[in-house]
């Protein structure tokens, strides 16, 4: 079967679906203070690209880049249902962010993911594609439940 990456509103039925869990998961292991995760209405933000990934028509995972300045993005709203993790369906979703990224021109990006076990994983796989950990950054203080990455682009 074949995944689909798409850029789409995130306010379809669908993908409000999808984010809930996100933010459900997020809110399970991280103090409320410390989640960052942005929500539907600032998804859908004019300086934020938001896509999807799509089997069969279901969505199954999404991820965002947020505009920090025109040089400047980060990594938003990453999530593969779980049932699916370990496909390859994230890595597919950091690529066409860092493609997206060059052609916009950026020459950063950024993120903040947690910093416990449950994000692992996570901070993992961006480790793969070449962040490395990173102070705070943007409006972003020091918080012992994040882990800020980044990575230089071009």
């Amino acid at each position: 079967m074949a995944f689909v990456i798409a850029i789409e509103d995130p306010a379809a039925p669908d993908i409000v679906a999808l984010l809930e869990r996100h933010l459900t998961l997020m809110r399970s292991t991280t103090p409320p203070e410390s989640v960052h995760a942005l929500d539907v209405g600032a998804l859908r933000g004019p300086d934020v690209t938001f896509w999807t990934v799509r089997e069969d028509g279901a969505v199954v995972g999404c991820g965002a880049v947020k505009a920090l300045d025109d040089r400047h993005g980060e990594v938003k709203s990453m999530h593969v249902r779980e049932a699916l993790r370990g496909q390859g369906i994230a890595g597919m979703l950091v690529e066409t962010v860092l493609a997206d990224a060059r052609r916009r021109g950026f020459a950063r990006l950024s993120l903040e993911t947690g910093s416990t076990h449950h994000f692992a994983a996570a901070r993992r796989l961006y480790a793969r594609f070449g962040f490395v950990e990173c102070g705070p950054f943007g409006a972003y203080r020091d918080d012992p439940h994040s882990t800020f990455m980044t990575l230089a682009i071009g």
